[in-house]
């Protein structure tokens, strides 16, 4: 299968040289509604039009039935985010070329007059808020933004002002290169109020760098009330976090979250890292939210419940564990870790009981789990803490 994907812009566009040929020269074309008001005054007579359109298997179906080379018209590059992109991936042994133009936060960047060579830019258009929520925690300098209807500029205003950037400033481009095109520059409280043209893109402008400390001080953190001491103390928590070995790692399950600090302390220093959450209380729900609104961490996942409760199916494999808290069933919940932890991943449990420090141990020798040497620290008048880590192996 040969495909040829030309990026257009918002404005009926003339081609000429080899893009022009291929038009020319063929008769079957794709793309969205919009392209083809765009580009129908070129297309042959005698043509077949394949609309990219939802269920998106029965378009791949088309082409593949099409058995002759695809036109496929796609806005600005196809390879932002782009279509070509996705024929990549369901179909890998195609011929494609791609033709780009201007990508929308490209035309964005040009029009507020701002050094690409800053920009790093993700998209929120069909996805989840991952891919924005890392890069607002590493602060990044210029953030271009694929919206889409609910993750529009004020949705996205609103999100960073929830969790505290209020350090950046937003550009908005609406119906770039068409009738309707307009440039805001707003401070975020302000765009969080609007109402914007459908058809738009967001830069974000960082102005000032929004300091939150790696170690976390234990005071700084909302707790459970009158349990000031139900917190992972701050040395711990960061050895904690080094025996993880998150750098390498995709995704982490926190049992036993209840401030949230180890959870928050990781996304903070790894916002890449898919965090998810266990608790017991259903206060510390409220805890953790409050917590995440203070440091600036979006994107922690948490269940609230007894773990051995919890439908474990739809949530994430992971790579590593940190054990806050067992709930006196430590041996049934290792064997429950056992279970969805990859090859390779890691465990890491915070003992106060020898008990808990022994029966650890002898799970270890009992499954495939290669144990570190103990880690022992004593945190100002607090009990000894044995600071646990084992280290799946491939069987």
């Amino acid at each position: 299968m040969v495909f040829h994907v030309i990026g257009i812009g918002n404005r009926k566009t003339e081609f000429a040289g080899e893009v022009l040929s291929l038009i020319q020269g063929n008769t079957v074309f794709s793309g969205g509604h919009r392209h083809y008001e765009l580009v129908s005054h070129l297309l042959p007579r005698a043509h077949t039009w394949l609309p990219v359109q939802s269920p998106m298997d029965q378009l791949f179906e088309s082409y593949q039935q099409a058995r002759k080379p695809v036109i496929v018209f796609a806005s600005g590059d196809p390879l932002f985010y782009g279509i070509a992109n996705t024929l990549r991936t369901k179909l890998p042994d195609a011929e494609i070329h791609t033709y780009p133009y201007f990508s929308s936060v490209q035309l964005l960047i040009h029009r507020a007059n701002l050094n690409s060579n800053l920009l790093q830019s993700v998209s929120v258009h069909g996805r989840s808020w991952a891919a924005l929520d890392e890069v607002i925690i590493q602060q990044k300098p210029l953030i271009g933004i694929l919206t889409d209807p609910e993750k529009c500029p004020s949705a996205i205003a609103k999100r960073l002002l929830a969790f505290g950037y209020n350090n950046y400033s937003i550009w908005i481009g609406e119906d770039l290169e068409g009738e309707n095109e307009k440039i805001s520059h707003l401070g975020l409280a302000e765009a969080a109020e609007f109402t914007f043209h459908p058809l738009n893109c967001v830069v974000l402008q960082k102005e000032t760098q929004r300091e939150i400390g790696f170690g976390i001080a234990d005071a700084l953190f909302e707790g459970l009330k009158g349990r000031p001491n139900m917190i992972t103390k701050m040395p711990v928590r960061l050895c904690s976090l080094h025996a993880l070995d998150l750098g390498s790692k995709s995704v982490l399950w926190d049992i036993g979250f209840c401030t949230g600090s180890l959870s928050i302390e990781a996304k903070l220093r790894f916002p890449q890292l898919e965090i998810r959450a266990f608790e017991k209380r259903t206060e510390c729900l409220k805890i953790l939210q409050n917590n995440q609104h203070k440091f600036g961490t979006p994107g922690i996942g948490a269940y609230i419940g007894d773990i051995f409760d919890t439908d474990l199916k739809e949530v994430s494999k992971p790579q590593a564990v940190f054990i806050g808290g067992h709930g006196g069933r430590l041996n049934e919940l290792l064997q429950l870790i056992d279970q969805h932890l990859s090859a390779g991943g890691v465990v890491v449990i915070n003992a106060v009981q020898e008990d808990s420090v022994k029966d650890f141990i002898t799970f270890c020798s009992t499954v495939s789990w290669k144990l570190d040497e103990p880690l022992r620290l004593k945190v100002d008048a607090h009990n000894e803490i044995t600071i646990l880590k084992a280290t799946k192996e491939p069987c």
